[in-house]
């Protein structure tokens, strides 16, 4: 029996896909629910699993766009799974050769004007030809004093070494993110501001908690908590930041579903921490650990990445010291967190060292106005800058779960 494998819906309004890379060749034997393709849709990358065992026979090629529903290869159940190849013998030992006897090494000569290999490197540092020189070196070889005194012609052009390119196909799931991008540029009135908070008290407060935290919760205390709970305030605090443009009304959300921007395989994605604003310093830390997993190993699925109303994009981890990050459309803002580094700032009138980090906050002015803007982060930097205060109550141990 001959059994078409077609392709799955990988989540609603996804009409096609693209194979991505074949993890099985033509007339492989393959297994029920093995992995024989990856699929790119323009929100994630997917496994393809084979429906049941036998041959498969493809039927598209990497690279090629098929509709949901389309047969993509055929399985033949009825083949059995070859047997193991039989242990290959040991090869017959043997006999150690005859001595070879010595040849005699003879002079190498080199052509007039070849260049020593230390010459060589010289000369194509300064871009002049060989064949420009005349060497001083046994039969005419260019050595490498030659090569240093060497200058170039006046108006002669560098020889440059060898130049190529190469060209590939994006993929669909980098097609989709540029054009979103160049969407939110021509369709909103995006605008960043910025500011600065000083990570002081955070840095404390982890390594004080940090060991106790991991070793009760089994996961780290990060950065991530502190900023998704100070977004989540600020959040509360201006809720037009909580909203997004539904053609000539404005949708607001109760709740706080958080994407959190991480590099997979494939590119940047964004899963989504669903109802942030319910969930515990370490409910926060372990769900964002969950999702980046999943992100990096290729196994995120669609819903786990979509439905999100607010963004935070950590370009620290990469040493970023200031961007201005783009929006994630439909949403309305995007926080931009970056590298942390010690500065000089004045504090009572006395210049002291402190862990900087830099923050922009990009938003949507055509439904932001300035003034939310900037107190939306003023408030997160309020929230940075004194988190007993203001993210935990007061009562550290509590908000820690310790």
């Amino acid at each position: 029996m001959v059994l078409e494998m077609k392709v799955p819906s990988p989540g609603e309004s996804i009409t096609e896909v693209e194979i991505a890379q074949w993890l099985v060749s033509d007339g492989d034997y393959v297994e029920k629910d093995q992995a024989i393709a990856e699929v790119d849709s323009d929100k994630a990358t997917l496994e393809l699993p084979a429906e049941a065992s036998g041959t498969v026979t493809l039927k598209a090629e990497e690279g090629d766009a098929v509709a949901v529903g389309a047969v993509v290869c055929h399985i033949d159940t009825s083949a059995t799974a070859p047997e193991a190849a039989a242990a290959t013998p040991k090869a017959a030992a043997v006999p150690n050769p005859a001595p070879v006897a010595a040849v005699k090494q003879e002079s190498t000569t080199y052509a007039s004007g070849t260049p020593s290999p230390a010459a060589k490197k010289i000369l194509e540092e300064k871009g002049i030809a060989p064949a420009s020189i005349t060497g001083t070196g046994r039969d005419g070889r260019i050595t490498k004093a030659d090569a240093e005194q060497a200058v170039p012609a006046m108006g002669t052009p560098p020889s440059y070494g060898q130049r190529e390119q190469s060209k590939k196909k994006m993929s669909m799931l980098r097609r989709k993110v540029a054009e979103r991008l160049v969407a939110v540029k021509n369709q909103t009135a995006m605008l960043t501001t910025f500011n600065e908070a000083d990570m002081s008290l955070i840095f404390e407060l982890r390594k004080k908690y940090k060991e106790a935290f991991a070793e009760k919760h089994g996961v780290g205390l990060g950065f991530m908590s502190f900023f998704t709970k100070a977004v989540v305030r600020a959040l509360k605090e201006f809720p037009d930041v909580n909203s997004m443009i539904d053609g000539d009304h404005q949708l607001l959300f109760d709740y706080c579903d958080i994407s959190v921007a991480v590099s997979g395989p494939k590119g940047l994605m964004v899963p989504v921490v669903r109802n942030a604003e319910e969930l515990s310093f370490r409910g926060i830390e372990a769900e964002i650990k969950r999702l980046a997993i999943r992100a990096r190993e290729g196994q995120i699925t669609v819903d786990e990445m979509t439905g999100g109303t607010f963004t935070i994009s950590n370009g620290g981890v990469f040493g970023s010291m200031l961007s201005t990050p783009i929006l994630n459309p439909p949403q309305s803002g995007i926080l931009g967190m970056h590298n942390i580094i010690e500065r000089p700032v004045a504090v009572d009138g006395k210049v002291v060292i402190r862990p900087m980090m830099y923050l922009a906050f990009s938003y949507d002015h055509r439904i932001i106005d300035g003034r939310e803007s900037v107190g939306f982060l003023v408030a997160i930097k309020e929230g940075l800058e004194d988190p007993v205060t203001h993210l935990m109550d007061g009562d550290i141990e509590k908000a820690l779960e310790l």
